[in-house]
């Protein structure tokens, strides 16, 4: 092979695992999963090697898989040390602590605890039934029930289980599912509604029963319940996640990996910004928003949700 045919080809492949890092970053895990399985990394020079299996664990902690993910930057290390490049080795030694780092925090029974990616995946796999406050989902093993364009029934399901097995009055579920500060009695008949679309995307795996006072969720099964959430939540925890990731981002960027609009991500930019959580850089279209992933937490599982194809 040519020198020229070799730059060529080294070119290439830089650029397709541009191209799957980005499918990574925006949810797109199934597709990066496809298209990685295409690139071949033996021939190619240890830099790209790395780069390769970097991409590799990525996507092994979008899936909770620990010890894939530990295995891929074992081989990331190896060929990091072989390219003598020090940014390239310290990018790996700083993606291996992240798999140390804390990963969520799961509420149960009134008690939390921080987990791990490798707790978090046995979690996943145990019988409970999770509300998954990282990724807006109702999951146990084998199901799965996005919630992430359902904002509403979220947060009925969040707040019923925050306080399982208790129950939550109904001037607690407005307030949480609707933000309003008084109990009328149109806000009486669009709870009914919504909990009875909830109740409906529950079916097999939990009901939500009418107390006294309110509304109670019981877990088919005697199942326990318990809440998963990030270890940093606040409003505009998806912004500062996608951030945290080292990279710079434009806002529109930021609004089309996010689904919500430009303007709700100006917002949340401006008051991360007055926090000094983020900072920008540029002016105008060139304008980009950076911080460094310093906030110690593992920040790839609070991004966007994967698409069906995911």
């Amino acid at each position: 092979m040519t020198l020229e045919a070799h730059g060529d080809r080294v070119n290439a492949a830089h650029a397709r695992y541009l191209e799957i890092r980005r499918l990574v970053l925006i949810g797109r895990i199934g597709d990066a999963e496809i298209s990685l399985g295409r690139c071949e990394p033996g021939p190619l020079p240890p830099p790209l090697r790395a780069i390769h299996e970097l991409v590799a664990a990525a996507i092994a902690v979008r899936r909770v898989q620990a010890s894939s993910a530990r295995r891929a930057l074992a081989r990331a290390a190896q060929a990091a040390l072989q390219s003598q490049i020090p940014a390239l080795i310290g990018e790996v030694e700083a993606a291996a602590v992240v798999l140390d780092a804390p990963a969520a925090r799961l509420v149960a029974r009134g008690k939390e605890r921080i987990l791990r990616l490798e707790d978090l995946g046995e979690l996943l796999s145990s019988n409970a039934l999770i509300v998954d406050a990282c990724r807006f989902a109702i999951r146990r093993r084998g199901t799965n029930i996005e919630l992430a364009r359902r904002p509403v029934l979220f947060s009925l399901a969040r707040a019923l289980a925050d306080v399982w097995p208790a129950d939550v009055s109904r001037e607690t579920l407005v307030e949480r599912a609707f933000r309003a500060r008084r109990m009328d009695e149109t806000y009486r008949v669009r709870l009914r509604v919504e909990i009875g679309r909830l109740r409906k995307a529950l079916r097999g795996l939990a009901d939500v029963v009418a107390t006294q006072r309110g509304f109670s969720i019981v877990p088919h099964g005697r199942r326990e319940l318990v809440v998963l959430v990030p270890t940093v939540e606040d409003e505009h925890t998806a912004v500062l996640a996608l951030l945290s990731d080292g990279e710079s981002w434009s806002s529109s960027g930021l609004a089309l990996a996010l689904g919500i609009s430009a303007r709700t991500v100006q917002r949340a930019l401006c008051s991360l910004a007055e926090d000094r959580k983020v900072q920008a850089f540029g002016r105008g279209r060139a304008q980009r928003w950076m911080t460094p992933p310093s906030l110690g937490f593992t920040t790839t599982l609070l991004l966007p949700v994967p698409l069906p194809s995911g």
